[in-house]
């Protein structure tokens, strides 16, 4: 009988936690946190759906850093979702889908 398969990859790297919390206390205005150990550069948000918000240019949020994003419509949790995308330093980019 052979061997059982490895159920991991050795060589993978650990998962990437999302390094950003959301605080949702003064909705309209969704403060994005970032709660990580590196800065985020590139930090941009879409909205997909029946909400409104303004668009901004691409920022960057140091360790521990805020910004706030304030998003007007009825029903946000069933008719919306903000997407953040962000680069680590590493380069690599990264997607997440906030619900209300």
């Amino acid at each position: 009988m052979p061997p059982p398969a490895p159920t991991s990859n050795p060589d993978a790297e650990p998962a990437y936690a999302v390094p950003l919390r959301v605080d949702r206390g003064a909705a309209p205005v969704y403060r994005i946190i970032n709660v990580g150990h590196e800065p985020l550069d590139g930090l941009t948000f879409s909205l997909i759906g029946s909400g409104v918000m303004q668009t901004g240019s691409p920022r960057r949020l140091d360790v521990g850093g805020t910004l706030d994003v304030i998003i007007r419509g009825e029903d946000l949790a069933r008719r919306s979702v903000l997407v953040v995308r962000w680069f680590r330093p590493s380069g690599d980019e990264y997607l997440w889908r906030v619900s209300f």
